[in-house]
């Protein structure tokens, strides 16, 4: 191999938003967060549990205009 031609490979920790880290390499940052692992996902935990860690509904609620009365309104018609 040609020296000096490949990227750096580093000890990447990862973090989960369940709080669980696990170490890996990679030639990216030095930290990966993630929202989900094998340690929190329902296939492998075998539990259906749900994280909205950034408020994902808020905030697509907010960019589309939509409020949770506005479905409502339209049920009834």
């Amino acid at each position: 191999m040609k020296p000096d031609i490949h990227p750096k490979y580093n000890k990447v920790m990862i973090k989960c938003a369940c709080g669980s880290e696990f170490e890996t390499r990679s030639t990216t940052k030095d930290t990966i967060m993630v929202e989900i692992c094998a340690q929190c996902h329902p296939f492998y935990t075998g539990k259906q549990k749900l994280l909205d860690t950034a408020g994902r509904i808020d905030r697509f609620r907010r960019k589309y205009g939509q409020t949770a009365g506005a479905t409502e309104k339209k049920s009834e018609q």
